[in-house]
C-alpha cells in the first residue's frame, strides 16, 4: 500500500555512520553561524540563542538565519527556541519559538508520549514508563507534572524523576558558552597519522578505554565531551557531543568514530583536513559524580546499570581475554542457531551472514528461546523410528519422544519443513535435513531437527 501511494519513496536501513558523516557539513555551517553547538546525536544540534539574538536582532531572525544556512549546507531544519534546551529541542520539532518564561505552558498541553520520542533526552525505560501512565489515564505532561515529585519518585524510578523535572519547566544545563577546562583528557599522538575511516575506529576504541579508565578512578561519569583534532598542517577541528546519560566507553568510541568519519568525509574538498590528523584529544567538560551513578532504591535497570555491568565485563576480559565475554548478533540463516553469530564485547558487530537476504526454508519466527543439540528419538504408535522420506515427509505419524531416558506421548506435531543446503558441495552438504515442531503432554514445546539420519533437540520454546 505504501509503495502504491508513493511509488518513489525509497526506504533504507538506519545507519548512524552514515547520518554522522551527512550531518558533519551541517553542523561545520552551524557552528560558523554560532560558535560552541553541541550535538545531541546525528540530526539534532543545540546552540546557545541568547547571544546570537542580540547580534542578529531578534530570536525570529536567529531562526531564518540558521535554516538558511543549513538550506546552503543541503539540509532542511527547524528550529525552536526556549528557555530550557529540553523544551527547546520539543519546540523545533513544531518550528515554534516559546515565549520567555512560557515553558511549563507549552509543554503541558502536549500529549505523554512526547516523553518518550527523543532518545538523547530519555533514559532507555522511558517508552515503557510513558506506556504505564498512558494506562493510568495521564494524557498530557501537563497532569504528569501535577504529580507530587515523592509519589513520581516511590513509583516510578530514577527517569521518571526526570522526565517530571522536565515536565514541571524546572531549570537544566544550558549550551556551554564558555571557555573548556583541560580535566581528565586523553591525548593520542598518531603514529602513523590518521587518513582513513577504519583507521580512525581503531584510534576511537584506543582513546575511549584511556579516558573511561581516568573516568573511573576519579568516580565519575561524563555527560558532555569535545573531540579535539590537530593535522600534520597544524589545523585545529573540535565538537562538543552533550548527553542526557553519562556515556559509555562504546559509546565514547562511536562518537569518536562518527567524528572523525564526518571530518575525513566531507561532502566539499575546501571543508576537509588538508593533511591526516595527527593528534586527538578528548576532553570531558561535563562530569556527574559517582553519588548520581547509583543504583535507585527503587530498583529497575537504566543506563547506570549497563554502565557497571559493562565496567565489570571489561574487568573480566582483562583477566581472562577478550573471548571470555561475547555478544550475540542477529545473522542470516535457515536455523535457530545459524542465525546468532558471537563477537567480542567491544567488536564490531559483524554477522556471520546478513539477515536482511532472503533466506528460503528459514524456519519462521517465534525462535526457540533455549539452544539446543542433543540426540533424541521420534516414534510412531508401534515404536518404529520416524524418518524423514526422499518426498521430505513423515515415514510415520509421530507420537511419542525420547530424550535422555524419558519417554513422552506428543499433543499435537507440525512438519516436516526440508532445508536443501548446498546439496551440490559434497564438502558442506548434510544430507537430508528437515525440522518439525513437538507439543509434549507435558506441555513443552520443542524444536527438532533432521539431519545424518537421525533426531536432534534443536531448541525449546519457554
Amino acid at each position: 500500500e505504501a509503495t502504491a501511494r508513493c511509488p518513489d519513496l525509497h526506504v533504507v536501513a538506519a545507519d548512524a555512520d552514515r547520518d554522522a558523516r551527512f550531518f558533519e557539513g551541517v553542523l561545520a555551517a552551524v557552528d560558523d553561524l554560532i560558535p560552541r553547538a553541541e550535538v545531541l546525536r546525528p540530526g539534532l544540534v543545540v546552540v546557545p540563542a541568547r547571544g546570537a539574538a542580540r547580534f542578529f536582532g531578534s530570536e525570529q531572525q536567529t531562526s531564518e538565519r540558521l535554516i538558511d544556512t543549513v538550506a546552503a549546507a543541503g539540509a532542511e531544519c527547524q528550529v525552536g527556541i526556549a528557555d530550557r534546551l529540553s523544551t527547546a529541542v520539543f519546540a523545533a520539532r513544531a518550528g515554534r519559538i516559546v515565549e520567555p518564561g512560557a515553558d511549563a505552558r507549552f509543554l503541558s498541553a502536549l500529549s505523554i508520549r512526547q516523553l518518550a520520542v527523543e532518545p538523547s533526552l530519555s533514559g532507555p525505560g522511558r517508552g515503557d514508563l510513558v506506556d504505564l501512565l498512558w494506562r493510568l489515564g495521564i494524557r498530557t505532561i501537563g497532569q504528569f507534572a501535577a504529580l507530587s515529585r515523592s509519589d513520581v519518585a516511590s513509583r516510578f524510578g530514577a527517569d521518571a524523576v526526570t522526565a517530571h523535572r522536565f515536565a514541571c519547566g524546572e531549570p537544566e544545563r544550558a549550551p556551554s558558552g564558555r571557555e573548556f577546562a583541560a580535566e581528565l583528557d586523553a591525548v593520542l599522538d598518531c603514529d602513523p597519522p590518521i587518513d582513513r575511516v577504519d583507521a580512525a575506529a581503531f584510534a576511537g576504541r584506543s582513546l575511549a578505554a584511556t579516558l573511561h579508565q581516568r573516568l573511573m578512578a576519579a568516580g565519575v561519569g561524563c555527560t558532555r565531551l569535545v573531540i579535539h583534532a590537530v593535522t600534520a598542517h597544524g589545523a585545529e577541528r573540535s565538537r562538543v557531543w552533550r548527553c542526557a546519560e553519562p556515556l559509555t566507553e562504546e559509546a565514547t568510541a562511536d562518537r569518536v568514530r562518527w567524528q572523525l568519519d564526518g571530518w575525513l568525509t566531507m561532502r566539499t574538498v575546501d571543508d576537509r583536513p588538508t593533511a591526516p590528523v595527527t593528534r586527538l584529544r578528548l576532553q570531558a567538560v561535563e562530569v556527574a559524580s559517582a553519588g548520581a551513578l547509583q543504583l535507585p532504591l527503587w530498583g529497575g535497570l537504566g543506563d547506570d546499570d549497563r554502565l557497571r555491568a559493562h565496567r565489570a565485563l571489561v574487568r573480566v576480559q582483562g583477566l581472562l581475554g577478550p573471548q571470555a565475554v561475547q555478544v550475540p548478533v542477529l545473522s542470516g540463516g535457515r536455523g535457530p542457531a545459524e542465525r546468532v553469530t558471537l563477537a567480542p564485547l567491544g567488536d564490531e558487530l559483524v554477522p556471520a551472514a546478513d539477515p536482511r537476504q532472503p533466506w528460503p526454508g528459514q524456519l519462521p519466527e517465534p525462535s526457540p528461546t533455549v539452544l539446543l543439540d542433543d540426540p533424541v528419538e521420534l516414534l510412531d504408535n508401534q515404536g518404529n523410528p520416524v524418518r524423514v522420506t526422499s518426498r521430505g515427509l513423515f515415514s510415520a505419524d509421530p507420537a511419542r519422544l525420547v530424550t535422555r531416558g524419558r519417554d513422552e506421548r506428543l499433543r499435537w506435531w507440525a512438519g516436516p519443513w526440508p532445508v536443501d543446503e548446498r546439496w551440490w558441495d559434497p564438502d558442506l552438504a548434510t544430507g537430508r535435513t528437515a525440522r518439525a515442531q513437538v507439543l509434549l503432554e507435558s506441555e513443552r514445546a520443542l524444536l527438532l531437527c533432521y539431519r545424518r539420519r537421525r533426531w536432534y533437540l534443536e531448541g525449546s520454546y519457554e
